[in-house]
């Protein structure tokens, strides 16, 4: 959980929206992030407690943009 919420802090601080969303956010878009980054991009690279680093912080970029473009899309209905 801990390599989660890093990913999670490290793809928030790489998109400029990790602050906004808050740690237990962040935890939860590395772990996820990870999860979708392992499945499309395989576990190649340097790895830490069972994630490979690399595509787990790729994924988890992708994951906060996203959310970040859909929360941002419905705050300004």
């Amino acid at each position: 959980m801990l390599v989660g919420a890093i990913i999670g802090a490290i793809a928030g601080a790489i998109t400029n929206r990790g602050a906004a969303m808050g740690w237990i956010a962040n935890i939860v878009a590395g772990l996820i992030g990870a999860w979708i980054g392992q499945g499309l991009l395989g576990t190649w690279g340097p790895s830490l407690a069972g994630m490979a680093l690399i595509p787990s912080i790729i994924g988890a970029i992708i994951l906060v943009l996203i959310v970040s473009l859909v929360v941002g899309r419905t705050s300004k209905k």
